[in-house]
């Protein structure tokens, strides 16, 4: 009996020695704060191409209607529709038969008063030979001067005559006063035309070079003024909806004057454009290249915040840890943003993630793809 006593005495001072340890002894380590995931890219330096985009239109440098300067029957058309042609190209043929007979016509006058003229020079000759002999009289040689003048002012008309003649008999033969693209054709063979006909032959639009239409806010004028007279200023066309580049060309002209209903300045630029690929008529997106800037300090956009004291971006720091910095920005690029202040090259921006973080926050980065943002873009 004795000995479960002290058996039972044992084990509840034993078990309360255990309780004391367990209640007094130090809790476990805390677990260390999870490190959030995040992109990041580095603060770099690179020129910025500064641009101002706006909708155009391709206009054609001359685009003319071909007329007839002659009357008669359409002999023969040689043109083909669509085709380029060049200028001087025959385009059709107009009865030449009545031009030619008014031609012939207008020669055989001007022989006819050529021999006259001659007859009178020579009548003129002896009068004067006789008035120094003393058998001729003054008014003899008055009348065969007068003779001569009047022939030789007929001479002069006759050869006006065959001039026009010629003239008209070139206009039989209708060719293509420009270099150019041909449309549809207006007019069959065998037509009988004139050249007080509202209707012409055909059109003929002049595709390089050509240009392009467009207009930017007047805001954007003193920039453009301003480039100007440095350089010629480059312009780049793409599709409307952006996804193609088309061509390049400069700047010919800015207008006189701001559109007052509209608040816009237009603008005109010339492309080469030899392999056709700007066409009259069509819509397109004309960009162009205002300024460069030099040694920008850049980000791409995607790290660039908007708060309620403005912009900033989270920069990692040497432990591991992001703080929120605030920067002034300046314009963007593509997928680029300038920053003015609160950044330096070389340092390490967020990209992605930023819902998460807070000032301390603990991030596991990891850098950004190799495709990452372009360069290429419109500058805001």
């Amino acid at each position: 009996m004795l000995a479960l006593v002290v058996a039972v005495g044992t084990l509840a001072v034993g078990g309360k020695a255990f309780l004391g340890t367990r209640a007094g002894g130090s809790a476990p380590p805390a677990a260390k704060p999870t490190a959030i995931p995040v992109t990041v890219a580095k603060v770099t330096i690179r020129d910025l191409p500064i641009e101002r985009s706006g909708l155009g239109t391709v206009t054609s440098l001359n685009a003319i209607d071909v007329k007839f300067r002659a009357d008669g029957q359409l002999q023969n058309i040689s043109l083909q529709e669509g085709r380029d042609v060049q200028a001087g190209d025959v385009l059709a043929q107009i009865d030449r038969r009545p031009y030619e007979a008014q031609l012939a016509q207008a020669e055989a006058a001007y022989q006819k008063d050529t021999a006259s003229l001659n007859n009178a020079k020579a009548d003129e000759a002896r009068a004067n030979r006789l008035s120094q002999t003393g058998a001729g009289t003054m008014q003899a040689i008055d009348t065969a001067r007068s003779q001569v003048a009047v022939l030789t002012a007929a001479l002069a008309g006759d050869q006006a005559a065959i001039d026009a003649a010629r003239l008209n008999l070139e206009f039989t033969t209708v060719k293509a006063p420009i270099a150019g693209r041909v449309g549809l054709r207006q007019i069959d063979e065998g037509a009988v035309v004139h050249a007080s006909d509202s209707s012409g032959l055909v059109s003929i639009t002049q595709m390089a070079p050509i240009s392009v239409r467009f207009s930017l806010p007047q805001d954007d004028l003193p920039a453009l003024l301003a480039g100007q007279a440095q350089r010629e200023l480059a312009v780049a066309v793409d599709s409307r909806d952006g996804t193609r580049h088309l061509a390049d060309g400069k700047l010919a002209v800015i207008d006189s004057q701001v559109d007052t209903s509209t608040g816009m300045i237009r603008l005109k630029a010339i492309f080469p454009n030899q392999d056709q690929a700007l066409w009259p008529g069509e819509l397109v997106t004309a960009r162009i290249l205002i300024r460069t800037d030099r040694n920008a300090v850049v980000v791409p956009s995607a790290a660039v915040q908007n708060g309620q004291n403005g912009s900033y971006i989270f920069i990692i720091k040497s432990d591991g840890s992001v703080a929120a910095a605030p920067v002034k920005t300046g314009p963007s690029v593509g997928d680029f943003t300038a920053l003015l202040s609160g950044a330096s090259p070389g340092q390490d921006a967020v990209l992605d993630g930023q819902s998460r973080l807070a000032n301390g926050s603990l991030v596991s980065p990891r850098e950004q793809p190799a495709d990452g943002p372009a360069t290429s873009g419109n500058a805001s």
